[in-house]
């Protein structure tokens, strides 16, 4: 890890670019339809519910997105570049915190199996509860 802890804000529309660029450029979880992802959901998330960033040396390195009203992380990504540094684990604690502050005692997630996303999880606390449709991990991690 480097020095520094990294520094985690709220997403902005001038970071969309940014945000872009790493959710496609991801070697795992790869987005293969990126209209599935539309501006108004991404939208939502920036102004309703939790969208977070996180910063290196003024660049973003990652991003999180969560459902305040669910429970979903919707998104986790990491610029590779910027992998196994805390950048993951630090989005990942302010999102769940800021679903326990919104009265959620349980958040949800699914990522493709074997991955190192998948590893990651299960590292921090994660239980797995099945398969989804489209034989992703279901996990679920109890807040408070």
């Amino acid at each position: 890890m480097s020095g520094a802890s990294p520094v985690i804000r709220k997403a902005t529309p001038a970071d969309q670019p940014r945000i872009h660029a790493i959710r496609m450029g991801v070697r795992e979880n790869v987005l293969s339809d990126p209209s599935r992802v539309t501006d108004a959901e991404i939208a939502w998330y920036r102004d309703q519910a939790i969208f977070l960033v996180a910063e290196a040396g003024g660049d973003i390195a990652g991003f999180t997105c969560a459902n305040h009203q669910t429970g979903l992380i919707w998104a986790l990504f990491v610029d590779p570049d910027h992998e196994g540094q805390g950048h993951g684990r630090a989005l990942l604690d302010a999102a769940l915190a800021a679903l326990a502050s919104a009265g959620i005692i349980q958040a949800h997630l699914t990522t493709g199996a074997g991955t190192r996303a998948e590893r990651f999880y299960r590292r921090h606390g994660w239980r797995e509860t099945g398969r989804s449709l489209d034989e992703n991990v279901v996990f679920v991690k109890p807040l408070g």
